[in-house]
C-alpha cells in the first residue's frame, strides 16, 4: 500500500501539502489539489484512518452492536444505520452479541478500544437494568429496548411495546380466540413489555394468561408450541413477539398437522419475506425498521456533536397489518 511519503513524491509537493488535500483543508491552489488527487488515484492511497482518528481524537467509525442478526428486524435496522453513517462519512464496525452478557461486554469494550465516536446497541437484559456498570466513555443510543437511569445521556428509539402487543392480543379476542398462548423472548425488555400488553388485554375480558418465557430461536419457539398443542388443553391462538418465534410456532403447527386458522391462530411481530408469503398470510405488527435504523444514526450523530444534550427517548408506533392468520374463528 502507498504511503503519503510516496503521494506527495509522484505530486512533486510535501507530505504536509497532502495532508492538507485529504483533509479538505483551504488554501490549497486547485493546481496543486488535482496533483495530489492524481496521486491518490494512480497509487490506490489509503489514508490511515485510526491514526488520523488519534491524532485529531475524533474517529470516523461508529459501532453497531446488536443482539441476534439472524432475526430480520435487527437486519433491517443495520442496512439503514450503515446506509445513513455512510452518507455522513462514517464507516460502521458490526457486532453480534447472541443475546450472551459476556460477548456483550466484550464488544463493548471493544468499541472502546476501537475509539469509535459512539455506539448503536440493543442491549440485553441484564444490561439494560445497568449501564453504568460498562464505564461507557462514548456517545450511545439505544434500539428496541427499554433502560433503566444511568448516570450519563443516553438517547433511546424503539416502539410501544405494550400498546403493540395489547392490539394484537384485543385483535385476537375480537375474533374469538379465547385461549391465547404468548411466547415471549426471555432475553430483553421487549419481550417483558409486550407479555405486558397481552396480560392487560386478556385482564379487561377476564381471561386467564398462559405465557412462556423462551429464547428468541426458531427452535426454541417451536419446542414451547408443540408443548402447549400436545397438552390437556391446547390454546387456540399464538401471540409470539419476534419473528424467530413465530416461524418457531408455525413449524411446530405444521409438524402436528393443524391448519390456521381453522384450528390455531396465528400473530406475530415483524414483516418478513416469509410472513407474507406463506398462506395464509401472518397478522402482525410491522415495526419501522429502516427509520428506527435511520433516526438512531441521526440522534447518535446529533449527540456525537453534544456528548451533554440531555437524553432523549424517541418511540414509535408499530402498524397492525391483517392476514389470515387470525380469521374470526367460526
Amino acid at each position: 500500500m502507498a504511503s503519503i511519503k510516496e503521494v506527495a513524491e509522484a505530486a512533486g509537493v510535501s507530505t504536509a501539502t497532502v495532508s492538507r488535500v485529504l483533509s479538505n483543508k483551504p488554501y490549497v491552489r486547485s493546481e496543486m489539489r488535482d496533483r495530489v488527487m492524481q496521486a491518490v488515484e494512480e497509487l490506490g492511497y489509503r489514508p490511515n484512518l485510526i491514526a488520523r482518528s488519534l491524532r485529531s481524537q475524533r474517529s470516523s467509525s461508529i459501532g453497531l452492536i446488536v443482539s441476534d442478526i439472524r432475526n430480520p428486524y435487527f437486519t433491517s435496522v443495520s442496512r439503514a444505520v450503515e446506509d445513513t453513517a455512510y452518507e455522513q462519512g462514517y464507516s460502521v464496525i458490526f457486532c453480534n452479541t447472541d443475546e450472551n452478557p459476556d460477548k456483550e461486554a466484550l464488544y463493548l469494550h471493544l468499541m472502546r478500544d476501537q475509539n469509535v465516536a459512539g455506539v448503536i446497541f440493543s442491549p440485553t437484559r441484564q444490561a439494560s437494568a445497568d449501564l453504568n456498570a460498562f464505564n461507557i466513555d462514548f456517545p450511545i443510543v439505544v434500539v428496541d429496548r427499554s433502560i433503566e437511569p444511568c448516570d450519563f445521556p443516553v438517547d433511546v428509539i424503539r416502539i410501544d411495546n405494550v400498546d403493540a402487543a395489547y392490539r394484537l392480543t384485543e385483535h385476537l379476542i375480537a375474533n374469538g380466540y379465547r385461549r391465547i398462548a404468548g411466547l415471549f423472548g426471555e432475553a430483553s425488555t421487549t419481550g417483558r413489555e409486550r407479555r405486558t400488553g397481552y396480560e392487560k388485554a386478556l385482564q379487561a375480558h377476564n381471561l386467564s394468561p398462559l405465557a412462556n418465557y423462551v429464547p428468541p430461536r426458531i427452535e426454541a419457539g417451536a419446542e414451547a408450541a408443540r408443548a402447549l398443542l400436545k397438552s390437556d388443553s391446547p390454546p387456540d391462538a399464538f401471540l409470539t413477539t419476534n419473528s424467530l418465534l413465530m416461524a418457531g410456532a408455525l413449524v411446530a403447527i405444521r409438524d402436528l398437522d393443524l391448519r390456521v386458522p381453522d384450528q390455531v391462530g396465528l400473530v406475530g411481530f415483524d414483516k418478513t419475506t416469509w410472513s407474507t408469503l406463506v398462506q395464509p398470510s401472518i397478522t402482525l405488527i410491522d415495526q419501522p425498521t429502516y427509520q428506527i435504523g435511520r433516526t438512531a444514526t441521526e440522534l447518535l450523530l446529533e449527540r456525537i456533536q453534544d456528548p451533554d444534550c440531555p437524553s432523549r427517548e424517541v418511540i414509535l408506533d408499530g402498524k397492525l397489518v391483517l392476514g389470515g392468520s387470525s380469521a374470526p374463528r367460526s
